[in-house]
Parts: C-alpha cells; sequence; structure tokens
C-alpha cells in the first residue's frame, strides 16, 4: 500500500470511528436528556399521540388523559386542577412541564429506561403506547384541609410526615388551573399562559418550594437554638442580657423585643424563656457569641444551601448569607436581615426536631407503576442527615411544646394534644406588609405531622397581622385534619 493511499486510509478510519462515537454518544448516553429537552418537538408530538400515565393521590385521580377528537389522540385533563397544581403543575404544547408532569415526564410518557419492553411490545402488537402512573404521597383528605384553612390567603402550606419524610399536603396560593394550559390549540394556551405570567400575585409560582423566597422572621429561633444547644457550651437555662432595647454594633439601629420591655423580667433571660416569648434581643446577642460560622453549619444540617435537593420538583435553596457585618448577623439571628427560607425548609427542620434529630429526605412520589402492574419505582425512606442529636431535640420539643401552651405559639392549641411550634412575624421594609408564619408538628411525643404556614403580603392586613393571631390557627386546623383521618 502506497503512502498516500495508506493516509487516506487512516483518514476513512478517524472519521468512521468519530461518527460511530458520535451516534453511541447521542443514541445511548445522551438519549435521556435529549428527550427532556423542551425544544425536542417530535418529542413533544409523541407523548400528545400516547395516553400519558395517570397522577394519583389517594384513590384520586388529579391528572389523567382521555380520547380527544383531534391529531394529538389524547388530551390532558386535570380534575381539581388549582387544589393540586402545585403538586402536577402542567404538561403543556408551549415551554417546559412542571411539577410531576416535568420532573417525571419520562415515565410518564412511557420512555424511561425501564419501559423499553413495553414501547417494543407496543410497536410489536400494534397497541397504544402507555405511560406509567405515578402515585403520589398527598392525602387527599390533608390535602383538601390545607387548601381549605388557607382560605383567600396569599401564602402556602406544606405538611410532612416526620418518620419518613413523605409530603402529605403541598398547597400554594393563589393557585391556577393546569387544564388553561394542557389544550390543543397553541394560540389560546400561549395567551392564557401569558395572562397568568401578567398576573402580579405570580400564581404559576409553587410557593412550598420556589419563588424569591421570604424572611423567615422568629421561626428562624428553632435553627439558633439547635445551633447553640449542639455546641455543648449552652442549655435552655443558658442565660443571656434583658436589656428593654440594644443598640447595633457599628450603628444607630436599635432593636427591641416585640413588647417593647424585657423579655420576661430581670437582668437576664434563659434561652427557653427568649423561646417560648419570641424576644429578639436575647437572640441577636445569642448570635453574636455563636457568630456566623457555626450558625451557617447547623443551618446547612437542616438543608439550608442545598442546590441538589429535589422532591422531585427543584426545591430553591433556603439561605443564611455571611453578613457584612455584626449587626447584620445580629438581625439575621432573629430571621431578620438577608434571610430568605421556603415552607419546606421549615418543614424539614421541624421534622428533624420532631423525629428525634433524623432528618428524612422529603419525597412526594410514592410509587411508578406500568400498566401492567408491575412496579417501576417505589418510595424508601431515607435519611437526609442527622442535624441534632436525640437529646438536643429533646429540649427543643420541650420548648416548642411551651411555646405553645404558654408563649407566643398559643394559637395553635388543639385540647388533649401536645402541639410543638414556633411562629414568625417577619419585615420586609419600612412599609412593606409582614411576613406570616408558623412551623411546628404534633402530636409532640409522636409526630404524624410537621407542617409550615406561610403567608404573605401580611395576610391582607399589612403591618397589623401576627404569626400567632392568623398562621397559627391555620396550621391547627390542618393538624386536627391529621389526627383525625
Amino acid at each position: 500500500m502506497n503512502k498516500e493511499l495508506r493516509r487516506i486510509s487512516l483518514l476513512v478510519l478517524a472519521m468512521f470511528v468519530a461518527l460511530f462515537t458520535s451516534s453511541t454518544v447521542i443514541q445511548v448516553v445522551e438519549q435521556e436528556n435529549l428527550q427532556a429537552d423542551s425544544r425536542n418537538v417530535r418529542t413533544l408530538y409523541a407523548s400528545f399521540s400516547a395516553e400519558r400515565g395517570q397522577i394519583i393521590a389517594g384513590d384520586t385521580t388529579i391528572a389523567q388523559s382521555v380520547k380527544s377528537d383531534d391529531a394529538y389522540k389524547y388530551q390532558r385533563v386535570y380534575p381539581q386542577g388549582e387544589l393540586y397544581a402545585p403538586v402536577t403543575g402542567y404538561f403543556t404544547l408551549n415551554g417546559e412541564n412542571t411539577g410531576i408532569e416535568g420532573s417525571l415526564n419520562e415515565y410518564l410518557s412511557g420512555r424511561a429506561n425501564q419501559q423499553f419492553l413495553d414501547r417494543l411490545n407496543s410497536i410489536l402488537t400494534g397497541q397504544n403506547p402507555k405511560g406509567a402512573t405515578v402515585q403520589v404521597t398527598v392525602d387527599p383528605v390533608i390535602q383538601q384541609a390545607a387548601w381549605d384553612a388557607l382560605g383567600d390567603y396569599q401564602g402556602a402550606i406544606v405538611a410532612i410526615e416526620p418518620s419518613t419524610g413523605r409530603i402529605l399536603a403541598m398547597v400554594s396560593k393563589p393557585s391556577f388551573d393546569p387544564n388553561l394550559l394542557a389544550g390543543h390549540d397553541q394560540s389560546v394556551v400561549l395567551q392564557n399562559y401569558e395572562q397568568l405570567l401578567a398576573d402580579e400575585r405570580d400564581p404559576l409560582i409553587n410557593r412550598t418550594i420556589q419563588g424569591d423566597l421570604n424572611p423567615p422572621g422568629s421561626t428562624f429561633k428553632v435553627v439558633m437554638t439547635a445551633t447553640a444547644l449542639m455546641t455543648g457550651d449552652y442549655t435552655g437555662d443558658s442565660t443571656l442580657p434583658n436589656p428593654t432595647s440594644l443598640v447595633l454594633p457599628g450603628t444607630s439601629t436599635t432593636i427591641t423585643n416585640q413588647n417593647s420591655a424585657t423579655c420576661g423580667g430581670g437582668e437576664t433571660v434563659t434561652i427557653a424563656t427568649a423561646f417560648r416569648l419570641s424576644c429578639n434581643i436575647p437572640f441577636a446577642e445569642l448570635g453574636e457569641e455563636l457568630g456566623y460560622d457555626a450558625i451557617d453549619e447547623q443551618a446547612r444540617a437542616f438543608g439550608f444551601e442545598d442546590p441538589e435537593l429535589e422532591v422531585p420538583m427543584r426545591v430553591e435553596p433556603s439561605v443564611f448569607p455571611e453578613p457584612e457585618s455584626t449587626a447584620q448577623l445580629m438581625l439575621q439571628s432573629f430571621g431578620q436581615g438577608n434571610n430568605r427560607v421556603s415552607p419546606l425548609q421549615m418543614a424539614m427542620v421541624s421534622a428533624a426536631v420532631a423525629n428525634g434529630g433524623e432528618l428524612m429526605r422529603p419525597n412526594l412520589v410514592e410509587r411508578v407503576t406500568a400498566p401492567d402492574l408491575s412496579v417501576l419505582q417505589e418510595f424508601e425512606p431515607s435519611v437526609y442527615g442527622h442535624p441534632i442529636t436525640p437529646e438536643v431535640s429533646a429540649s427543643m420539643i420541650q420548648m416548642m411544646v411551651s411555646n405553645v401552651d404558654s408563649g407566643a405559639a398559643s394559637g395553635a392549641r388543639i385540647s388533649g394534644v401536645d402541639v410543638a411550634g414556633k411562629t414568625g412575624t417577619a419585615q420586609n421594609g419600612e412599609d412593606e406588609p409582614y411576613t406570616l408564619w408558623f412551623t411546628g408538628f404534633a402530636p409532640a411525643e409522636d409526630a404524624q405531622v410537621a407542617i409550615t404556614v406561610l403567608l404573605e403580603d401580611g395576610a391582607g392586613r399589612g403591618q397589623n397581622g401576627s404569626g400567632n393571631g392568623i398562621a397559627a390557627p391555620i396550621a391547627k386546623k390542618v393538624i386536627e385534619a391529621v389526627l383525625n383521618r
């Protein structure tokens, strides 16, 4: 073989190897990513031509495909659209699918790797392909109770089973009807989407896990107390100075407790009393003593700053950012400043306290079942971490029960039940409405539910509402629904 022919042969071989390698990468390695890409129009139309799997909560179908008389063959329908919108999301011709529809699209459309044989069988038998059914962990009774309790308020409720991490309720308001975005007339769907997008109340945002997030207010004192107790240098009986007001270091800013008085009287106050009465000054002082690194480490142990947290929808990370000054740190230490949290994150904090310090990974999916009823994926409880010890958990449960029994969270009391909780009334600016919170669990001795209630826009009362006055009674109604089911 002459020299020129050898060069050509090597070039052809190299091109063949490159072609084979790129084809293998596209067809095998990148298959799922390409199928999931929202720009893949061919895959999108194929999805509408197949009978998409149902999404079910308990015995209730919350998303299903029915036959249509147009070219798409099947129409996606949401029987209780607004109630379950944060869970289902929507399946649409325009843009990306959201919620479970987006996160588990491969299973629902029948294109997951585990469903290859089902697809092959459909081709060989000439049967219409079918997607898998997704059973979610949401309890319809608790979901409805949370929806009703939230009423017309703008906000969110998330409820978790502490021992497993199952999400029992996920409600966000204002909500929207996914049926508006599931139609087959693209111009109508786009018009509906633009109207929802233009709504200043942001109904498309799932406030339980997403959005701009909110300052946690005094609910962050649960994290602060955990930080102090976990150092081993503090107990609930440890004391802090108890002035009526405090000028933050290096500033002219004065902070006070809610009643503009001392925290329970006396020159000093215990951490337990400061927690029960939800006093700001002692926790600002505690934050200065603990320092940013200790608080940040504890917050991260609860799930803050985790960019990979999914339920399976992505959860916007809650943040305890590094402050620019000691004054800023002291503000953040009682839930103000630049702290931002999601309701799910605060429910995780309460769930960890309720579960003896063991934090279970939150999850929304019970199982995924193929059309032949074989189980493709099944929920198994998994541990997210151990942010606090059992001993610290026991101390904090006692404090949170006292907070409801005789403290700042009395609005969550239930006769005959030990409810543990913490309220929050967070400021958002000089003239801006407060953000109202409740987070807690019940029964305290064997928690069946950990719950967080978020109310934005001051619950319509500007700066006159409080977490105890509005958020805590809402949580009470949901807890009662759990205990009475």
